[in-house]
């Protein structure tokens, strides 16, 4: 069999299992930020990607989760979040670098993350292997004033604010052959506690595991096709996947589709701007179509991505003449 055809028919197999293993269990625990623009980020979920294409790159991207949600009291509380990002790599070198921030708040409560990436990257057989690594600091924060509890407990504050803050770290091993990638990665391998200073509340974050696969093809022209599948697994207990498939055409206009297991569908749409493509805009559309007894229809995310090329300057030595001198 080609190659190419060993590719394909082992990504349709994972993709399969996949589906089998999100069907069969619940995201009960599903802790971290979700984008479904997930496959322009991630060194979100894997730090081995940090500084892995030349150039300095930057993101910014907002999520409105569930827009216009509201308790049955009457409150808000849907999810908004927003992600940022910055990554290089050093010149002459090997290896990369990364910087991720993530603010993300969800009713009540509201979690700050701001991690330090690095990540090697070796040349193996037409394809890069690179190993990664982070660390950073986890705040989570609560507003007691905006709680609310069937059956409160006595010492439960009915004000104010408390928030704590942990020490965070995580790995990623990536292998990327041109034509397909698999990512592997864990989170909060620490799995910090945050008990706001009283030992009877326990709200742990837990570790959690991604695997991301990809393959890239050009069935005619300048047009390309990138299916791509994110397995997330949380304590290796509960699991759920997102796939998506894009199309490309000249580096300059995508749009795709996009399925999130057991929870909604997608329309994703992009944009390069600029004469070299350096400036690109994308939107992603979620239609909710599981659990809508407890959520609202719809999502929206916004992306800006820009990235600074290496800049190299080749000063031509130029032979001047005068009167008296030539050099």
């Amino acid at each position: 069999m080609h190659p190419r055809g060993i590719v394909l028919t082992f990504f349709t197999q994972v993709l399969f299992l996949t589906v089998l293993l999100g069907l069969s269990h619940q995201a009960l625990a599903q802790q971290d930020a979700q984008f479904t623009q997930y496959m322009y980020n991630g060194m979100y979920y894997n730090p081995a990607f940090a500084g892995k294409e030349g150039g300095y790159r930057f993101s910014a991207l907002h999520r409105s989760q569930w827009l216009n949600y509201t308790t049955s009291t009457g409150t808000g509380g849907a999810p908004v979040t927003q992600l940022l990002t910055a990554q290089g790599r050093l010149k002459g070198r090997n290896i990369g670098y990364g910087l991720t921030l993530v603010n993300d708040q969800i009713g009540a409560t509201g979690n700050l993350e701001i991690n330090l990436q690095g990540a090697y990257h070796k040349k193996i057989n037409r394809g890069t292997l690179s190993i990664g690594a982070y660390a950073g600091i986890f705040s989570s924060a609560v507003d007691y004033g905006e709680l609310v509890v069937v059956n409160p407990e006595p010492n439960l504050p009915t004000s104010g604010t408390e928030n704590q803050v942990n020490f965070n770290f995580g790995v990623g091993l990536l292998l990327d052959k041109s034509r397909y990638y698999l990512g592997l990665s864990s989170r909060h391998l620490n799995e910090p506690v945050f008990d706001f200073g009283d030992g009877s509340y326990d709200n742990q974050l837990r570790n959690h595991s991604y695997a991301l696969l990809g393959y890239r093809f050009r069935p005619v022209g300048a047009l390309t096709i990138e299916p791509s599948l994110l397995v997330k697994m949380v304590s290796f207990n509960n699991f759920s996947y997102d796939v998506s498939v894009m199309a490309t055409h000249q580096n300059k206009i995508s749009g795709g589709l996009a399925f999130r297991g057991e929870e909604s569908v997608s329309l994703i749409l992009g944009y390069s701007l600029l004469r070299d493509n350096s400036l690109r805009l994308g939107y992603a559309f979620d239609l909710v179509v599981g659990g809508l007894e407890a959520k609202s229809p719809t999502s929206h995310e916004l992306m800006l991505r820009y990235v600074l090329p290496d800049v190299t300057r080749q000063i031509e030595r130029v032979i001047q003449r005068t009167p008296r001198f030539r050099f």
